[in-house]
C-alpha cells in the first residue's frame, strides 16, 4: 500500500517526477523545455510553495498563476488539449507515487485549476457566469 501526500517532503516528490514526465512530454514538453526554457532551480520551489498551499493552506504561495499563464498563451498559444495531457500527467504522478484522501484531493484541484485556467485562457471566458 503506497501512503497519503502528508508534507511538503512529499509534495517535492510530486512535483519532481511530474516536472520529470512534463520535460520529455511530446505535448507539453516544449513550453518548458524549447518555448520558455525554464530555470528550474527557480520554478519547482514556486510549485512546491503553490501545490502545498492548495493542500494544506500554508499560505507560502502568493503567486498569480493566471496572468503567468495568459502571458505563455500570447506568446505560445495553449490548446485544450495541452490542459488535458497537463492534467493526465498530473493525475498519473500522483497516482504512481501516492495514494488517499490528499492524494484524491490534490488530483481533484488540479483539475478544477485546469478547467478555469482552460476556460480563461483558451476559451476567453469569464467563470464568474459559470454556476
Amino acid at each position: 500500500m503506497k501512503k497519503d501526500i502528508a508534507n511538503r517532503s512529499d509534495i517535492e516528490l510530486l512535483i519532481n517526477r511530474f516536472y520529470e514526465q512534463v520535460k520529455t512530454n511530446d505535448q507539453i514538453g516544449h513550453f518548458f523545455t524549447t518555448d520558455r526554457k525554464v530555470n528550474w532551480e527557480h520554478h519547482l520551489p514556486i510549485m512546491y510553495n503553490f501545490w502545498e498551499n492548495i493542500l494544506f493552506y500554508t499560505g507560502q504561495y502568493n503567486g498569480n498563476p493566471m496572468a503567468v499563464h495568459k502571458q505563455l498563451h500570447q506568446e505560445f498559444p495553449l490548446s485544450r488539449a495541452d490542459f488535458a495531457e497537463w492534467l493526465l500527467l498530473f493525475k498519473n504522478t500522483a497516482d504512481e507515487l501516492f495514494e488517499g484522501d490528499n492524494t484524491e484531493l490534490i488530483k481533484q484541484r488540479a483539475q478544477s485549476i485546469a478547467l478555469v485556467m482552460e476556460l480563461k485562457i483558451v476559451h476567453g471566458n469569464n467563470t464568474s457566469s459559470i454556476t
